[in-house]
């Protein structure tokens, strides 16, 4: 069985067209496959065919474990020369103060160590789960196959040999196979052989690879190989599996970090050198240079050991840390509101979204269509059905109904399907869908029309032709074509349509425009409006062709869409946010219309243009009008690249787009985040897309603009609080060790604030949920500093306030608080270094909101920040209360807590009265960054 696999799998990869032919063709294939290319693969066959075939999975990366990130927590150079330093301290103790006592100092860096490296390993590993998991989401595709006899959806990963499968514009080849049946069937084959020309497939050429993508036309195929064997799972194989590249922010983060971890550097060595010089200084004055005790020893190492620890300190890791918790947890609770975010950058790159081009049918209607009027035979009838879901007799003649009937049936790219039970469903897109269950509520039975008719040629809709013909053999032996599109195009075809007694008639200039002021009446209804033509071709009349003109009217067709719940809201919302919504749609330009000012986004100074009136503006006439474009309709997705083009180009705009075809993905691809429809997108669409919107619903699009500015405003949260934290831990070891010769905070006690600073600090900040707030102010420009100055402005003023509060304490602390006794020295340390932990603790409160006074509007919603918050006020009251011994602390009487915790407590007031100093802010009208809200009690 092996070898015949391989025989099959190199006949299709070699394309070896003859040795196919000696096997019978693809009816000999499926025979030696032991499947009946009609009934297809029986499902209770599956598993043995996995078994003997294989899956259609290709072998995946090996997931990193818990162990791998806590080993690459602790390869840190810093964290590594600390743990020599705390062994080294080790080895010193205990040779001048024995055992246990001269071990606590090294034991307590290695005990903060160890605490760093479990939190940072936990938090990098959670964040590699979600990943995991949402890549998972992505690979969840669908796909058409017959099986039992009936057409059904099932994963990919359930595919097996043998499994007959139907593919249409948009899909991608998901195995190895044979070509069975199919029309105007081309290939893009650029992802295997970098041929970007596409490929005719037929009897004559019939081989299919899995990664390639169908063009255009529809077709039914074979699979031969699935999984590692195909040609795809080959190339996959060969190749090494592409680490996703920082995001934009993380890459500005990173140099951010950089530049904060050499000043720290330059801060360490100035630090070290000043305690060192001190301490030969003194022994030169006490006439001891000669002379030397492990204690110097211990003295100079503990003086290095600061100085790593200020390095530890001053390097931000927990930055591009902060940015990825951030789109880590953002994309998480997108996932969970029907957005699947394929690319990091996009989400935070929507919350600087100036402009959102969409779709109109699924995202900003619903999707579910119907046919709710139809003009038949001069008639305008309203479709009814009765209790049992039957159309009310609509009176069409016999012949007419007939004609109607063929038409529906024969051209149409939707089936009717039967599930285990019998039940029949209709499979298809929601237009064909609409058309093909209208005509089952007329009566009309399509097997029976499609058994007395043979179909000769197909040509499939696509959204440049906006129309699909057949071409099939009558059971007399005429041919007879079918037509079927958008209105106006059909329309301007027919030379003839029927009249109200069944007759064909000439279409004079009357007639006209007597039929489109019905369709001009469906459109305004915002009823997508479509014509219904058939043509009857006579001997030698180019009868094997599809005809483009000589057409007969049978109908007019109008489909209702209605519009989503909550999208105006959607809308209205993103207008405030300084967002414009601009309608792209391929329907009639007064049914575009009708939907966009239902919607919303059409007003009165907007302009609604037609897509061939819009791409043949010069680029002066559209530098005048794009502003003001809110809707075009009938257009091409060619329209739509030029739209985004023209708004990144002319305007610098950052743009979002919506897409759901095939001929979108260039779209998709230039704009600055593009949106696929989950479930009315194709997977071409979809893979070239950035965000997948799972229920095609526009709402969805606003809330991933509302996370991705929650995204950046969180960063922006955390910057503030750690440069604050920076600076002032900086600052005070350098003054200190200057003035007094000794650092205030030991190196354990450093690790711990670290730790609150860098991760802690990160899970805390970059993970607050979006408020209603963000979306009242206008998008952040590209070129927009991170570091406002608004944060430069809360930065100095809490660094001023805390630097000033901690060296007034540091020198006077013991007359201050009254110290006295032998250990008055390692109390008021221990009081500092409290003070020091609670005014960090409150001014990441203060960093919630980093403009408004209001700092705890919403707090109890945010219950990770109030577990970080907790938590850390926890650990800090054991830290000083139990572990003294290793972290150089004595516990501290009520009243010291207290005025510990008032004096952190004092930063809330300190920024209340920052923030009503006005800093300078350009004030522009859009996407320039963030408007200031008003100074004074309405900051409040």
């Amino acid at each position: 069985m092996e070898a015949e696999l391989e025989k099959l799998s190199l006949i299709v990869s070699s394309y070896d067209i003859e040795t196919l032919k000696k096997l019978g063709g693809v009816e000999g294939v499926a025979s030696r496959l032991r499947v009946s290319l009609n009934i297809g693969v029986e499902t209770s066959d599956v598993p043995s065919r996995q078994n003997v075939y294989g899956s259609n999975r290709y072998t995946e990366k090996p997931f990193k474990s818990f162990w791998t990130f806590l080993w690459e927590a602790l390869r840190d150079i810093t964290l590594i020369i600390l743990m020599v330093c705390a062994v080294v301290s080790i080895g010193v103790g205990l040779t001048t103060e024995g055992w246990p006592k001269g071990t606590y100092d090294g034991l307590g860096i290695l005990l903060s160590i160890f605490l760093v490296v479990v939190v940072t390993a936990i938090s990098d590993y959670r964040q590699s789960l979600q990943f995991r998991d949402l890549d998972r989401e992505k690979k969840k595709i669908l796909i058409e196959v017959t099986r039992d006899g009936s057409r059904q959806k099932i994963p990919i990963y359930d595919l097996v040999v043998g499994d007959v499968v139907h593919l249409s514009i948009g899909d991608l080849v998901p195995a190895d196979g044979i070509f069975l049946s199919g029309y105007s069937f081309l290939i893009d084959q650029s992802s295997m052989s970098g041929e970007s020309v596409p490929i005719s497939i037929h009897e004559g050429k019939p081989f299919l690879l899995s990664g390639t993508k169908v063009q255009d036309g529809s077709a039914k195929m074979l699979v031969t190989t699935v999984g590692m064997k195909t040609e795809w799972g080959k190339l996959m194989e060969r190749l090494a599996d592409g680490v996703e590249d920082e995001t934009p922010l993380q890459v500005k983060l990173s140099g951010v970090a950089a530049l904060i971890g050499k000043i720290g550097l330059a801060f360490a060595l100035l630090t070290f050198m000043v305690l060192a010089v001190r301490f030969l200084v003194e022994k030169v004055l006490r006439h001891e240079l000669t002379r030397w005790s492990s204690n110097d020893a211990m003295t100079l190492l503990n003086y290095f050991v600061t100085a790593v620890t200020i390095i530890v300190v001053a390097v931000p890791e927990g930055l591009p840390l902060a940015v990825t918790l951030s789109l880590a947890f953002a994309m998480k609770k997108l996932m969970d509101n029907k957005a699947l975010v394929r690319h990091l950058s996009a989400c935070e790159t929507m919350g600087s979204a100036t402009c959102i081009c969409t779709d109109k049918t699924g995202t900003l209607t619903t999707n579910r269509m119907v046919v709710n009027k139809i003009w038949i035979c001069e008639k305008t009838k309203k479709v009814e059905t009765d209790a049992r879901g039957d159309a009310i007799a609509l009176n069409i003649p016999e012949n007419e109904l007939t004609l109607l009937l063929q038409a529906i049936f024969h051209n149409t790219g939707a089936e009717v399907v039967k599930d285990e039970c019998g039940k029949k469903s209709i499979l298809g897109t929601p237009t064909e869908s609409a058309i093909l269950e209208y005509g089952l509520l007329l009566g009309g039975d399509i097997d029976k029309q499609r058994r007395d008719c043979k179909l000769l040629k197909v040509e499939p809709f696509n959204s440049e032709k906006k129309k699909m013909s057949v071409l099939i053999a009558l059971p007399g032996g005429n041919n007879r074509a079918f037509c079927k599109g958008a209105a106006e195009i059909v329309f301007k075809m027919c030379d003839r349509f029927i009249d109200l007694n069944g007759e064909i008639v000439h279409l004079t200039k009357y007639r006209t425009r007597y039929i489109m002021d019905v369709i001009n009446e469906f459109t305004s209804e915002a009823l997508r409006t479509l014509c219904l033509a058939y043509k009857d071709i006579e001997d030698g009349d180019e009868k094997d062709n599809i005809p483009d003109s000589g057409y007969t009217l049978i109908a007019v067709v109008g489909i209702k869409d209605p519009v989503r719940p909550g999208v105006r809201n959607a809308v209205k919302t993103c207008l405030a946010a300084g967002i414009t919504v601009r309608m792209v749609t391929g329907d009639n330009i007064k049914t575009a219309k009708a939907i966009a000012k239902e919607c919303g986004i059409l007003t009165a100074d907007g302009l609604a243009i037609e897509g061939p009136e819009f791409r043949n503006k010069t680029l002066d006439e559209m530098r005048h009008i794009i502003p003001r474009v809110q809707v075009i309709a009938r257009s091409s997705p060619m329209d739509k690249l030029v739209l985004v083009n023209n708004l990144r180009g002319m305007f610098n705009e950052i743009v979002a787009v919506t897409g759901d075809g095939t001929n979108d993905a260039p779209a998709l691809h230039e704009a600055d985040i593009g949106f696929a429809m989950g479930i009315a997108g194709t997977e071409v669409a979809k893979e070239s897309a950035d965000i997948i919107v799972l229920d095609d619903n526009f709402s969805t699009i606003v809330n991933v603009a509302k996370w991705g500015r929650s995204v950046y405003i969180n960063i922006q949260k955390f910057v503030q609080f750690q440069l604050t934290v920076c600076v002032v831990a900086l600052m005070i070891n350098f003054i200190t060790a200057c003035i007094s010769g000794s650092a205030p905070f030991t190196a354990v006690q450093l690790l711990w604030v670290n730790l609150i600073m860098d991760t802690l600090g990160a899970i805390a900040l970059a993970t607050e949920p979006p408020h209603e707030g963000l979306m009242n102010r206008p998008p952040v420009g590209r070129e927009v500093s991170l570091i406002s100055m608004t944060m430069w402005r809360n930065i100095i003023g809490q660094s001023i306030f805390q630097l000033a509060i901690l060296l007034v304490f540091s020198f006077t602390g013991k007359q201050i608080l009254r110290l006295e006794g032998s250990d008055a020295t390692i109390l008021l340390n221990t009081f500092i270094f409290n003070t020091f932990v609670f005014c960090q603790v409150f001014n990441e409160i203060n960093c919630r909101d980093m403009e408004k006074i209001n700092v705890f509007r919403g707090i109890f919603g945010s219950w990770i920040f109030l577990g970080v918050i907790t938590s850390s006020v926890v650990f800090q009251f054991i830290i000083v209360e139990f572990l003294g011994t290793f972290a150089s602390t004595i516990p501290l009487r009520w009243e010291l807590w207290l005025l510990s915790v008032l004096i952190g407590a004092a930063s809330l007031l300190v920024a209340v009265i920052l923030k009503l100093i006005p800093v300078e802010h350009k004030n522009t009208k859009h996407h320039d960054g963030y408007d200031l809200l008003p100074t004074g009690p309405e900051l409040a």
